[in-house]
């Protein structure tokens, strides 16, 4: 009798333990968000420093899940992440028509930079445009590697290559990766090759790379982010309320003036401008 009273509190318990964390779930689930993103704010060391103080000022605790912005924006097009920070503006685009993203507002931009050895055996330091230094890499064979992984990066890059009309694919000197920004540039540093690179990322690696800044400053190498809401009416799931707060976050004055000031402590040059509030027509001019 004496076990079966036990047995009786011990399932009792058992209970109220799953009746109350049931109670806490969704609360607890609340004050979580999924960030999916690009490698190039969290290996430029950007997340680092703009996640802990819109947690400390919210409340949120931010999940990132830093992979393509292909792959990112993937993943918000089946519901799996609450917003999005990503630079890949087709992508964003098609995103957003396709009812799968609520608000989407400009944050920052930066730029692309074809980096290669000191030597450049392609001379594209010469070249007067990204287009035009792809084609010198190609006529000389040299070493190119692409992220190949349908990011932001990777999207730009395969656009500079149809500009110079030019497919590289299955060529012995173009080489695919399938890795992020900062482990592409280091594998392009091991094997002295070309690649295409935010300016963020490679400033942020630059002293253990032994690759030079060979051609940069064409408009086509802008390289522009927006925060994307994931639309909730799509995916009931989603954290309407925690995306909400983030995207208020990077568009408030004082996380642009973080933006605009990270990096230039270290590198001597912010690595991001702030863009909030810009149409995008006016970057770059």
């Amino acid at each position: 009798m004496k076990t079966t009273r036990y047995l009786i509190a011990a399932a009792a318990l058992l209970c109220a333990l799953a009746t109350g964390a049931a109670a806490a779930g969704p609360e607890a689930q609340q004050k979580n968000i999924i960030l999916a993103t690009t490698t190039s704010t969290q290996d430029s060391g950007l997340l680092d420093a703009l996640l802990p103080v819109f947690e400390k000022q919210s409340g949120y605790f931010v999940k990132t899940i830093a992979v393509g912005s292909g792959q990112a924006i993937a993943m918000g097009a089946k519901g799996e992440a609450d917003v999005l920070l990503v630079h890949s503006p087709a992508d964003e685009k098609k995103f957003i028509d396709e009812g799968n993203g609520g608000r989407r507002l400009l944050i920052m931009h930066n730029d692309f930079i074809i980096v290669g050895p000191a030597t450049d055996p392609a001379g594209i330091k010469a070249a007067k445009s990204a287009p035009e230094a792809f084609k010198k890499i190609a006529g000389k064979k040299a070493l190119f590697l692409s992220r190949g992984d349908k990011s932001g990066t990777h999207s730009k890059e395969k656009k500079i290559w149809e500009t110079a009309a030019i497919d590289p694919e299955n060529q012995p000197w173009y080489q695919q990766t399938g890795l992020g920004m900062g482990q592409t540039l280091s594998v392009a540093a091991e094997k002295k090759g070309y690649t295409l690179a935010d300016r963020g990322t490679y400033l942020s690696l630059k002293k253990n790379l032994g690759l030079d800044v060979l051609c940069q400053g064409d408009k086509s190498l802008l390289n522009i982010y927006h925060v994307i809401e994931v639309s909730p009416q799509k995916w009931p799931k989603v954290n309407a309320a925690g995306a909400k707060a983030f995207t208020d976050f990077m568009v408030s004055a004082s996380t642009q003036k973080l933006i605009g000031a990270f990096g230039v402590e270290k590198f001597g040059a912010a690595l991001f401008t702030p863009d909030a509030g810009k149409s995008v027509e006016s970057l770059g001019k």
